[in-house]
C-alpha cells in the first residue's frame, strides 16, 4: 500500500479504537508557515512543516505525534521525524508506523519500545503518563485542560503560543510564583497573555488581574486589540483614579508610583491582585529600584509574568534574578525559520566623514557662533555633539533614492539620535520628497514624546489601509509596542548605547511582522551608523538576509544577483553611552555646521541565511547549495532520480530543503525546461534541453514505434502534455483525467488498448525514462 491506503486502512482503524476522532486526532497538522526566502528581489516560501498525526488529550492540550509511512518501509522509518516535530511542539510521545505495528519513543524516559497496531496507548494511559513526568498534582486536571477562547472570527493560536500558554499554566498548577516568557517582537505576546488571563479566569485560579506596561500606546493596543472579549470587565487606571469594582486592571507603571513618591498602588490591599503580567518587563522591572519593583513587592502574593523579547541580563539588572530563567522562549531566528516572521537584508551605506572622521579648523565657529571643541569627531559624535547639515541632506536623499527605486508608499521609520535630529530629518526628507509632499502634505511626519499632533497621527501609520503618512522620523517613542505590520524599510541613523543589544533588537522587531495581504514578506534595514554589526554579536538570534553596500552614485537598490562571499563577522563597534530624550543630563554644548562635503562612499548588501550566517548569494547560488547539500555529486543525484518510480518526490523533498526551482524559473525565464534539466543545469553545469526537444528525441529515436492505433495516439499525447507543461511523473494514472486525453474515451478505455493498466503503466514508465536519458 502507498502511505495514503497505509493510513485510511491500517493506521486509523488503530487510532480510532481509544482516541476519538473529531476530538483528540488532528490529521495533516500544519505547524509553521514555511520559511520566507529573499534573494535579490525575489522571494518565496518554503513548504510548510505538518504532522500526520497530532493526538490531543482536550483541545489544545497535545500529547503524541504520529508519523505514517508505507507498507514498504520499515515500522521505525518515520521516527526520526515524529522526534524532530515533538520536540518542536513540545510533545512528549513520538510514534512511527507503517501500517504493521508502531515504534514509541518516550521523552520522559528516553526509551523506546515496539508496540503491535492493537496495543496504541489509550488517551488515559498516556495523559496520567504525561502528568506524572511533568509532576503535575493530581488536583491540576481541571486547570491544565481548561479551554482557550474560541469566538468567532478570533484567533486561532500558534504551536509556540500554545506551548506558552501552556506553559505558564502548568506552572502555575504546580505552585510556581514566578514566571518569565521570552517571545520575540510580533509573536503575540498580548494575545498570549490574553489567553492565560482567559483560562486562569475560567477555572477560578485568578479574580483580579494586573497589566503594567509603560507605554499609553502598549496599553490602548492591547485593550483594543487581544482583549477586547474581556471589556466588560477591563479598565484602564487614569488620573491616580482605581476603581475596585472591575476584574482587569490596565495601568501604566508610572501612574501607580505616581509623581513624588505618592505610591497610589497602596491604595489597593496587597492582597487585591491575584496576577499580575509585566509586559516588555526589560524596560524597568529587573531593576531592584525601579518603580515597577516597587510594585511587584508590594503585590507579592499574585503570581507574576513577566514578558520580553530582549531580556535583560547586566550586572546591574537582571530579568532572570528576579522571575527565574524562562519558561519558554521563541526566538527571532526560530520565527523566522517557521515562516511567521519577516527575513530582511540590510544596506550599509558609507559616508566618508564616518570613516576618515571630521576635525574643525582651530578656532573655528558653528552656526551659531560657538567656538567649535578642536577635536577629530567620529561617527557616533554626528549628530549629537555635533550636527552636518551636509550629513543629514546626504541620509535623506540615500533614503529617498531607495524608496524612489522600490516603492515610495513603503511604511518607513527613520530612527534618530534624539528630538532635535528627528525633526532635522524630517525637514531634510521633505525636502528631497518636495512632489509628494505637494499632493500629501503628511508623506513625512515626525512622531516623539514632545510633539502631539505626530503622534496623533500613530495610528493612521499603523493601518495598513492607510497610505499616508508614509515615512515617520523618530528617536525613541517607536522604538517597543508599535504593531506596524506593513513597515518595510528601517532606518537607522541612531547610536546605541549602554542597552544597544536590546534597544537593537526591539527596533529590529518593528519591521519584522508579515503581512502577506499587503505584499509584505520582508524588510530592509538601511544601516548608516554600522548598528547592524551587533548582528554579529552572539547575543543576537537572526542574522539579516543580505547587506549591501552601495557605490558611490550608484543605485541603493540590491542586485538581484552578487557572487559569494564570506560573511560579514566584523566585532560590533563600541558604542559610548549617551542619554536619552528626556535625560536631563543631555544639556551638553551641541555645534552645528555646515559647508562640508559629504557623499557615499560604498554601499553592502547582505542576506540572512537558514543557519543564522550573513550571506551575500543570488537566488541561483542559494539553490545550488541547497541542491548539492542533497546530492554532492550529478551522479548521485541521478542514481537517485533513475531509481525513484514518483519523480515528483525528488523535486519535492529538494524544494522542502531550499531548491526554489520555481522561483528560479520564474527569475531566469526558463519556462521551457523541466525540472530535472533545471536541476542539472544549475547545480552541476550541464547543458540543458528544453521539454520540447526532450519530447522530439524521443520520437526521433523511434521509441513508439512498438506500439500503434490508440495506444501510440495516447503516446504521443502524452509527449506533448510533457512538452508544453512541467508533467513529471508520466506513469501516474491520474493524467488520464486530463482533458487531452478525453477524445480517447474513458482512462479504462485507454488503459485497455495497452492490455491492461500494469501494461499502460510500464509503457508510460519507458517513455519517461527514454526522456531523461534521450
Amino acid at each position: 500500500m502507498n502511505e495514503s491506503d497505509t493510513r485510511l486502512k491500517l493506521i486509523d482503524p488503530a487510532l480510532k479504537k481509544a482516541w476519538n476522532p473529531e476530538k483528540q486526532i488532528y490529521t495533516e497538522f500544519y505547524f509553521t508557515a514555511g520559511e520566507i526566502v529573499v534573494r535579490g528581489n525575489a522571494t518565496a516560501r518554503k513548504k510548510p512543516k505538518k504532522a500526520d498525526y497530532l493526538l490531543m488529550y482536550a483541545r489544545d492540550v497535545p500529547l503524541a505525534i504520529v508519523e505514517a509511512k508505507d507498507t514498504n518501509h520499515t515500522v521505525g522509518a518515520g521516527l526520526q521525524q515524529a522526534i524532530s516535530y515533538s520536540q518542536a511542539l513540545h510533545v512528549p510521545f513520538a510514534y512511527s508506523s507503517n501500517g504493521y505495528g508502531f515504534i514509541e519513543h518516550d521523552f520522559y524516559t528516553g526509551k523506546e519500545r515496539s508496540l503491535s497496531m492493537d496495543d496504541f496507548p489509550s488517551p488515559e494511559e498516556l495523559w496520567n503518563r504525561y502528568k506524572e513526568g511533568e509532576g503535575l498534582p493530581s488536583e491540576a486536571d481541571s486547570l491544565v485542560t481548561a479551554p482557550y477562547y474560541y469566538e468567532h472570527e478570533s484567533k486561532i493560536p500558534r504551536y509556540f503560543q500554545r506551548i506558552a500558554v501552556n506553559k505558564c499554566v502548568e506552572a502555575i498548577a504546580k505552585g510556581e510564583r514566578r514566571l518569565l516568557l521570552v517571545m520575540a517582537t510580533g509573536t503575540g505576546k498580548t494575545f498570549t497573555a490574553f489567553q492565560i488571563v482567559h483560562r486562569l479566569r475560567e477555572t477560578g485560579r485568578v479574580k483580579k488581574v494586573l497589566y503594567l506596561a509603560d507605554r499609553n500606546v502598549l496599553v490602548d493596543q492591547t485593550i483594543e486589540g487581544d482583549f477586547k472579549p474581556l471589556k466588560k470587565v477591563v479598565t484602564k487606571i487614569e488620573h491616580r483614579k482605581m476603581d475596585p469594582a472591575y476584574e482587569v486592571y490596565f495601568a501604566l507603571y508610572q501612574q501607580l508610583v505616581g509623581e513624588d513618591g505618592e505610591e497610589v498602588f497602596r491604595a489597593f490591599d496587597p492582597g487585591f491582585f491575584d496576577l499580575i503580567i509585566v509586559d516588555e518587563c526589560h524596560r524597568g522591572s529587573a531593576a531592584e529600584d525601579s518603580a515597577w519593583r516597587k510594585i511587584l513587592e508590594y503585590f507579592e502574593s499574585a503570581i507574576q509574568i513577566g514578558m520580553t523579547a530582549t531580556p535583560k541580563e547586566t550586572k546591574d539588572v537582571s530579568n532572570i534574578d528576579y522571575f527565574g530563567e524562562p519558561i519558554y522562549t521563541y526566538s527571532l531566528k526560530q520565527g523566522i525559520e517557521d515562516g511567521f516572521l519577516a527575513p530582511y537584508k540590510v544596506i550599509r551605506p558609507k559616508m566618508n566623514i564616518d570613516i576618515y572622521g571630521f576635525r574643525p579648523k582651530e578656532g573655528a565657529v558653528d552656526d551659531r557662533g560657538q567656538t567649535i571643541e578642536d577635536k577629530v569627531y567620529e561617527q557616533y559624535d554626528f549628530d549629537r555633539d555635533l550636527v552636518i547639515r551636509e550629513r543629514t541632506e546626504e541620509v535623506a536623499k540615500k533614503v529617498t533614492q531607495f524608496l524612489k527605486e522600490t516603492d515610495r508608499l513603503s511604511k518607513t521609520i527613520v530612527f534618530c539620535v534624539d528630538i532635535d535630529h528627528a525633526e532635522r530629518m524630517r525637514e531634510a526628507l521633505v525636502n528631497e520628497n518636495s512632489d509628494m509632499v505637494a499632493e500629501h502634505p503628511d508623506y513625512v511626519i515626525r512622531i516623539t514624546g514632545d510633539e502631539l499632533e505626530g503622534k496623533a497621527r500613530l495610528d493612521d501609520f499603523m493601518d495598513p489601509d492607510e497610505k499616508f503618512p508614509s515615512i515617520v522620523t523618530t528617536s525613541k517613542l517607536l522604538t517597543t509596542g508599535v504593531n506596524c505590520p506593513t513597515c518595510k524599510v528601517i532606518v537607522l541613523d541612531n547610536v546605541f548605547g549602554d542597552q544597544g543589544m536590546t534597544e537593537f533588537k526591539q527596533i529590529i522587531g518593528r519591521g519584522t511582522r508579515v503581512s502577506e495581504p499587503y505584499g509584505k514578506l520582508y524588510f530592509t534595514i538601511i544601516d548608516f551608523r554600522d548598528a547592524s554589526r551587533l548582528f554579529a554579536d552572539p547575543s543576537f538570534d537572526g542574522e539579516p538576509t543580505q547587506i549591501f553596500e552601495p557605490p558611490d552614485d550608484g543605485s541603493m537598490n540590491p542586485p538581484d544577483d552578487k557572487p559569494d562571499s564570506p560573511p560579514d563577522v566584523t566585532p560590533p563597534l563600541d558604542f559610548p553611552d549617551w542619554p536619552g530624550d528626556n535625560d536631563p543630563a543631555y544639556g551638553h554644548a551641541k555645534y552645528y555646521i555646515h559647508g562640508v562635503k559629504v557623499n557615499v562612499i560604498s554601499e553592502r548588501v547582505e542576506y540572512y541565511s537558514t543557519d543564522g550566517n550573513l550571506v551575500t548569494e543570488s537566488l541561483r547560488d542559494y539553490t545550488r547549495k541547497n541542491i548539492l547539500g542533497q546530492y554532492d555529486t550529478l551522479d548521485h543525484f541521478l542514481v537517485a532520480w533513475n531509481a525513484e518510480d514518483r519523480k515528483q518526490a525528488i523535486v519535492d523533498a529538494l524544494e522542502e530543503h531550499g531548491a526554489l526551482l520555481e522561483e528560479l524559473r520564474r527569475e531566469s525565464g526558463q519556462d521551457q525546461m523541466s525540472d530535472f534539466d533545471l536541476i542539472c543545469h544549475i547545480a552541476y553545469d550541464q547543458k540543458p534541453l528544453t521539454r520540447s526537444e526532450r519530447a522530439d528525441n524521443v520520437r526521433k529515436k523511434g521509441y513508439l514505434y512498438e506500439y500503434s492505433g490508440l495506444a501510440r495516439d495516447v503516446l504521443e499525447t502524452l509527449l506533448d502534455k510533457y512538452a508544453t507543461s512541467n508533467l513529471i511523473d508520466l506513469d501516474d494514472t491520474r493524467v488520464l483525467d486530463l482533458e487531452e486525453f478525453r477524445r480517447y474515451g474513458s482512462p479504462m478505455k485507454i488503459v485497455r488498448a495497452f492490455g491492461g493498466k500494469s501494461e499502460y503503466v510500464d509503457a508510460a514508465h519507458s517513455i519517461e525514462d527514454a526522456l531523461y536519458t534521450a
